[in-house]
């Protein structure tokens, strides 16, 4: 019996490559992702993620052991996922999703090559750490001052999802920025089933964001958010269309998601579509509305009132 099932089982792998992942490259580790992910937690909120340390001396020791770790997980993940874009044929490029991925290993050239962009990219991803630690405070400050039931600006770090899925989002996307493959994309998808906030590393968020409760709220490929804006739960900022080629299959790479200009405030459930939607600044967008066209600076937009019944039991 059980091996009749390990033979259809195997036939079943052969017979839909798309599902099964045999030859080529091995993707970034998930597992390594997750610890890199905790240790960069670490520096971005060092005493509110990871090990606490009561004094200064040890504090600096455990920072620079921290910092060298990454290097030395970010390098191999990068390496990891060049290497594996460079052995598949990636539909995002023109190529055939259902194709095998190649079974020889890569070229000297190759191979040296991929290293050294993997090792450029590790140094520039550290040396934009200061200037994300800078982001991520200024998105604490806007859900404390945005919060009336935020008491400290450690309950905000501790409590809030939007803070974590920011953090992990701000970090991977300076890694998309870099021209990493797949890894940002594995980084933010664990914060959106940690926190239910589903964030693309590919969006653009400006300054002071803040995302109030977080649960259900989307947010695509190639959004634009200005600064000081705020979502609410349930919030999704997609698209509206997907153009085809002549093979029927979807066109990628497209401006196909809402801009967000400066000081815009968008309330639960609304959803606004379209690449070619832009919400103007200082505009209030009322919750469960449904916009698919652009909205001039300064405007609410609001559903009409539904009309209520109240009906006695009796």
């Amino acid at each position: 019996m059980s091996n009749r099932i390990a033979e259809e089982l195997i036939k079943s792998m052969y017979l839909d490559s798309t599902t099964c992942r045999l030859g080529g490259m091995a993707p970034p580790s998930a597992s390594a992702t997750t610890s890199l992910v905790d240790n960069l937690r670490f520096l971005m909120f060092p005493g509110f993620a990871g090990a606490f340390s009561q004094d200064r001396e040890t504090f600096e020791a455990r920072t620079r052991e921290i910092l060298e770790t990454i290097s030395v997980d970010l390098y191999g993940l990068c390496e990891a996922a060049l290497r594996y874009r460079n052995s598949s044929d990636d539909p995002g490029l023109g190529g055939d999703m259902h194709a095998p991925h190649r079974m020889t290993e890569p070229s000297p050239e190759e191979s040296a090559s991929i290293k050294r962009s993997a090792d450029d990219a590790t140094e520039k991803f550290l040396r934009r750490l200061p200037d994300v630690r800078r982001m991520l405070g200024l998105d604490v400050r806007a859900a404390f001052d945005g919060d009336p039931a935020a008491r400290h600006a450690d309950e905000v770090i501790l409590c809030y999802p939007s803070i974590r899925a920011l953090t992990v989002f701000r970090l991977a996307h300076e890694l998309r920025l870099i021209g990493i493959p797949l890894l940002p994309r594995m980084m933010c998808e664990l914060a959106h089933m940690e926190t239910g906030i589903d964030i693309h590393p590919g969006a653009t968020i400006g300054e002071s964001f803040f995302i109030d409760h977080g649960t259900g709220v989307v947010i695509g490929e190639t959004v634009v958010i200005g600064d000081r804006c705020k979502l609410y739960q349930g919030v999704t900022l997609g698209a509206r269309s997907f153009p085809r080629d002549d093979e029927g299959r979807i066109t990628k790479g497209l401006h196909r998601h809402p801009t967000l200009e400066d000081d815009v405030v968008v309330y639960a459930g609304a959803t606004i579509l379209g690449g070619d939607t832009v919400i103007g600044a200082r505009t209030e967008i009322a919750g469960g509305v449904f916009v698919t066209s652009s909205v001039p600076p300064d405007h609410v937009v609001a559903a009409p009132k539904a009309k209520t019944r109240i009906i006695s039991r009796k």
